[in-house]
């Protein structure tokens, strides 16, 4: 017998080719509830066919914590425990048994295992812990976009985290972002004390090339009093060195990426970020230098910040190109073998094979 009640909640448009999996992921929960907020394909059909409790609702003018609020609202008060899913999302069989053990009368929130981007093996490349499992009462979703689910609890909130549960992730490659932009420029209007959305909103201006406005935002972001995670200050100096190589103002790039090594010399990616500048500058001996420092650190932090870069074959791929200009050809063969093996990009197989052979070919001479 189930200890707790457990209901998943979703937000979804347009979403019918994804219903069935979802649907079948989901089901371990006592019910499913879903806000359709305007879907034209046979999202809402699909769906109630396979027994999920459907409400259909347009949001004008769109704002996810509002829809995500809306969501909630579905799930009975008599809930012990929330689970809020989108439909691109699959979590890992046995999610409910794992989570009625971790969970206790005290619990207000769980944060799980959350594989953001997982590669063509189903292994994964973006990895952090997701906290979207919550008590009933005491919680709801903040912000426009990015939305945050906030704690409005009168007792002190109690969190647990747990490496049991999973949830992937497969997006729609095909959905439009386009709606983000506005939406973060009107969360930052309303709360433009808010560190982490002006962190987001200078990352969508550097995504949409608006390199002074991107800027000009995450230097607001670092000046911020409360914007104190190391993490993500450094990652807010990354961008900002990427919008000046961008402008070709490569002696403020690399200022920056110093300014972003300092501040959390415990992440690869700003040696990487640095390395992949003077590979572009044709700098060889400080793409080694800066690869020889990334590899130096070992611990891979669980957050979504990190870049897949600093932790797939691109820096073994960049110290064999490096070693081969120096002539160092063993070391340069032994890097070029280590990044084959880690490679899951189709596209860069074939180069670096070529790279290999051309290696094996000068060593042989």
């Amino acid at each position: 017998m189930n200890k707790y009640k457990v209901c998943v909640y979703a937000i979804c448009k347009n979403e019918e080719k994804f219903v069935e999996r979802w649907v079948n992921s989901m089901k371990e929960a006592d019910e499913i509830y879903v806000l359709d907020t305007g879907s034209t394909d046979d999202t809402v059909k699909k769906l109630r066919k396979l027994g999920v409790i459907v409400q259909i609702e347009k949001i004008n003018p769109w704002r996810f914590d509002i829809a995500r609020n809306k969501s909630l609202e579905l799930v009975p008060n008599d809930t012990d425990i929330c689970v809020c899913t989108d439909l691109d999302e699959v979590f890992v069989e046995g999610w409910r048994k794992k989570l009625e053990s971790i969970w206790d009368k005290d619990t207000t929130r769980l944060a799980y295992n959350y594989n953001w981007l997982l590669d063509e093996d189903n292994k994964p490349k973006v990895n952090f812990y997701i906290e979207k499992i919550h008590n009933r009462t005491d919680y709801e979703w903040t912000h426009p976009v990015h939305e945050v689910l906030s704690y409005i609890g009168n007792k002190q909130e109690i969190k647990k985290y747990t490496n049991e549960i999973t949830v992937n992730h497969y997006p729609d490659k095909t959905k439009s972002r386009s709606s983000y932009l506005p939406l973060l420029e009107l969360s930052v209007k309303e709360k433009p004390e808010d560190d982490r959305n002006v962190h987001y909103l200078g990352r969508e201006y550097m995504y949409y090339g608006k390199w002074n406005e991107a800027i000009d935002t995450l230097i607001k972001h670092l000046k911020l009093p409360t914007a104190t995670w190391k993490d993500e200050r450094c990652a807010s100096m990354r961008f900002i060195a990427r919008c000046y190589q961008n402008l070709n103002r490569f002696d403020e790039a690399r200022m920056w990426l110093d300014k972003a090594m300092l501040e959390s010399p415990h992440l690869r990616d700003p040696f990487v970020e640095r390395a992949l500048l003077e590979y572009r500058e044709n700098n060889l001996k400080d793409v080694k230098k800066y690869c020889l420092k990334a590899l130096e650190i070992k611990e891979h932090p669980k957050t979504y910040i990190n870049e897949v870069f600093s932790w797939d074959y691109t820096i073994y791929d960049l110290l064999s190109i490096s070693y081969f200009f120096e002539n160092n050809l063993e070391e340069s063969l032994k890097n070029v073998d280590i990044a084959i093996s880690m490679n899951t990009d189709e596209n860069n197989k074939q180069r670096l094979l070529n790279n290999k052979r051309i290696i094996q070919e000068k060593v042989s001479k």
